[in-house]
């Protein structure tokens, strides 16, 4: 059985954006649509009890109302809602488990604001082992109002409504330590769009390695060959699985981070892998350059964790 899309909802209009991206996913794959929300009762001095109730009706009523919006956009769609009690993060974690990906909404809410606040995403990017697509996780998607009225998908990002001429998927690859899953999930999300395959490779290189000692210019001169060596011998069991993928490599100058988040202007989906390495205890750190991405980039985000 196909493992469901699953989207983690709230009452703000990000968790909304990544429900309409969900069904527009979920519909590529042939696969079905499950919108989660989640909800705990809050026992702080300021949460007074009006508010909890009124938390308690939205995470009833929004999923709702939002399946019942997307079943007249996608009427062959399989999409079903599910309302979880307990702490979002580990309801969310678990939901994901389930899922073949998860996607929620981010940008511009506190933490105080709703659960899918930047501190609560983070957390869930962290520990779950699933992919996870952060939705409107740039200022290009969350200030903007194009993608709330099913418009302006194409310049915004991603084929969120569906768009005609999506833009390409960008993966940041490290070709010293490929993400072997980041490239599978971007391979697929490339061939699934039937667009090009953006790959961002190398390593942001400090000013002291350009200029520093001979035996430093030396190494500099021999590592762009050997970095395209060890790309093309990551990607070509995808290339042999995805043929008809087109792939377009870049090497940034600049910081690696930077250059992903610009190139995801246009995007439909920029995919980040999460380093295995980073695991400590049970938990990943994100990692500074992703964080970086995840901040500035305007398209959907996908950070696929390793093994």
């Amino acid at each position: 059985m196909t493992r469901p899309v699953t989207v983690g909802m709230n009452n703000t209009a990000g968790s909304v954006l990544a429900a309409r991206w969900g069904a527009h996913e979920a519909s590529l794959r042939d696969a079905p649509l499950r919108l989660v929300s989640a909800w705990e009762w809050q026992p702080y001095a300021r949460a007074s009890l009006a508010s909890n109730e009124m938390a308690e009706q939205w995470s009833r009523r929004v999923p709702v109302e939002t399946a019942a919006e997307l079943r007249r956009q996608y009427p062959g769609l399989d999409i079903t809602t599910e309302r979880l009690t307990g702490p979002p993060p580990e309801m969310l974690c678990r939901a994901a488990a389930e899922s073949g990906l998860l996607a929620i909404g981010v940008g511009g809410l506190g933490t105080r604001a709703g659960f899918l606040g930047g501190s609560v995403a983070s957390g869930i990017v962290s520990v779950t082992e699933r992919p996870v697509v952060l939705v409107g996780s740039g200022r290009g998607v969350a200030e903007g109002s194009e993608y709330e009225s099913g418009g302006g998908g194409e310049e915004r990002g991603g084929d969120m409504s569906g768009a005609k001429d999506p833009g390409p998927v960008v993966v940041g690859v490290d070709p010293g330590r490929p993400n072997e899953e980041a490239l599978g999930f971007a391979f697929e999300a490339a061939a699934l769009r039937s667009v090009r395959l953006n790959v961002i490779h190398g390593r942001h290189r400090p000013a002291r390695f350009a200029h520093g000692t001979e035996a430093d210019q030396v190494r500099r001169a021999a590592e762009p060959g050997r970095e395209e060596e060890m790309l093309r011998s990551a990607l070509a069991p995808w290339l042999e699985r995805y043929p008809d993928v087109a792939v377009r490599g870049h090497s940034p100058s600049g910081k690696p981070a930077r250059e992903l988040a610009d190139a995801g202007a246009g995007a439909s989906l920029v995919v980040l892998g999460l380093e295995a390495r980073r695991r400590r205890r049970g938990v990943a750190r994100v990692g500074r350059m992703n964080h970086a991405v995840l901040h500035r980039c305007s398209a959907p985000v996908a950070v696929v964790p390793g093994r």
